[in-house]
């Protein structure tokens, strides 16, 4: 094979790549125009119950959760405390220590977060971005989420969170929260 044929099939499959990683990706601008308006100090305020569940990358239920939320707020610092339940009888605590940093901005810390989690709400929906430490049976890997929350009303909130490790999704978590 001559050179200028290895180039060229190289360049023609990397724009291939290209092309596919930014099919289907979610956009925050699709939902400007949707209510009602989600903003993090006025949903995550008080107490708060979530369901979700873990799904490996081929969709298959992993586990399953509950979780008590108690959100506070001061000024444009707020605090969540995390309280899960695993069905395998699991517990753990993660503790967010959140900061509205703009209009439509936030940044966010936690125990097992990597530096800092960057999210931006535009109408109903949240984005963020972030590295979060998970502990599978006794190490500790590092992933990556994508991570999206979607208002349904003043009560209720969807998240998906898609994981993934060296650019592959690993996993995903759904996740239903409401206010109490």
């Amino acid at each position: 094979m001559n050179p200028k044929t290895t180039i060229i099939k190289f360049a023609l499959a990397l724009f291939s790549l290209t092309w596919l990683a930014g099919c289907g990706s979610a956009s925050l601008e699709n939902h400007v125009d949707t209510t009602p308006e989600l903003k993090l100090e006025t949903f995550f305020n008080g107490e708060l119950m979530a369901y979700g569940m873990v799904l490996d990358r081929s969709g298959n239920l992993l586990r399953r959760f509950d979780a008590k939320l108690v959100a506070t707020w001061d000024g444009d610092k707020g605090e969540i405390k995390e309280w899960f339940s695993f069905a395998d009888g699991e517990r753990s605590t993660r503790v967010w220590n959140l900061l509205k940093t703009g209009e439509n901005t936030y940044s966010g810390t936690a125990n097992d977060v990597v530096g800092t989690a960057y999210g931006e709400t535009l109408g109903s929906a949240l984005y963020w971005k972030y590295d979060l430490e998970i502990e599978v049976d006794g190490s500790t890997y590092e992933v990556v989420l994508d991570d999206w929350m979607f208002l349904m009303d003043d009560k209720r909130l969807f998240n998906k969170t898609e994981m993934s490790k060296f650019g592959f999704k690993v996993g995903e978590v759904i996740l239903y929260i409401e206010k109490i």
